[in-house]
Formats: structure tokens, sequence, C-alpha cells
């Protein structure tokens, strides 16, 4: 009976460890400042070689009505090393506009001829 127990163990152990899966990465250097006016910039890098780089600054708009209003613009970019190995990047900027990002895995859109 002890033998089945334990041999139960040993199963529902080997059943909850997941096979194959790494831990997630590091970070390995981190900063962040903000300005009391809403301003920002941070970055930071992980051990696979991951990174991030971002800024936002207050700027001023108008809406449908033509009235102005503080909007932040968000500049930035990321890289990381693809599932083919490879070094890939990814720049981005949001703004009253929307979000708009360029690189060599995000599709490009048709020309208008």
């Amino acid at each position: 009976m002890k033998l089945i127990i334990v041999a139960l163990a040993f199963v529902a152990i080997a059943t909850a460890v997941p096979v194959g899966e790494k831990e997630p990465p590091k970070i390995v250097r981190s900063e962040f400042n903000q300005q009391p006016e809403g301003q920002y910039e941070f970055n930071f890098e992980t051990d696979d070689g991951s990174t991030r780089v971002e800024t936002g600054e207050l700027k001023e708009a108008f809406d449908e009505e033509n009235k102005p209003h503080q909007v932040i613009v968000v500049r930035g970019s990321f890289s990381y090393i693809n599932s083919e190995g490879k070094p890939e990047t990814i720049e981005y900027y949001a703004d009253e506009t929307g979000f708009h990002a360029k690189g060599d895995s995000i599709p490009k859109s048709p020309s208008r001829r």
C-alpha cells in the first residue's frame, strides 16, 4: 500500500513540473524617471537580450470642436531575439492620431498609385 502511495506521489510531482519550460527572463537593468508635469522616460534590459526604451512628453492637441487639451506623446522602441534567433527591433510612437509602429516584422500597407 505504501508503495502505491509513493508511486502516485511521484506521478503527481512529475506531471506538475512543466517539461521544456524555461524561467522567464530576468531584468538586468531598469531606469525610470518621471517629471511632475507628466513627462517620463524609462528603459530596461533583460538577460535574454530584450530591451525597451520609451519617452513620453506633453503636447497640446485640439479635439473635434477645436478645443485645446493636453496629450502625452509616447515614442520608443523595443528589441528582442525572434524565434529564428535573429534580432528584431520595433520602433513606435503614439499620439492623438493613434499608435504607429514600424519594423521588419510589421506588415507594410500597400502603396496607393
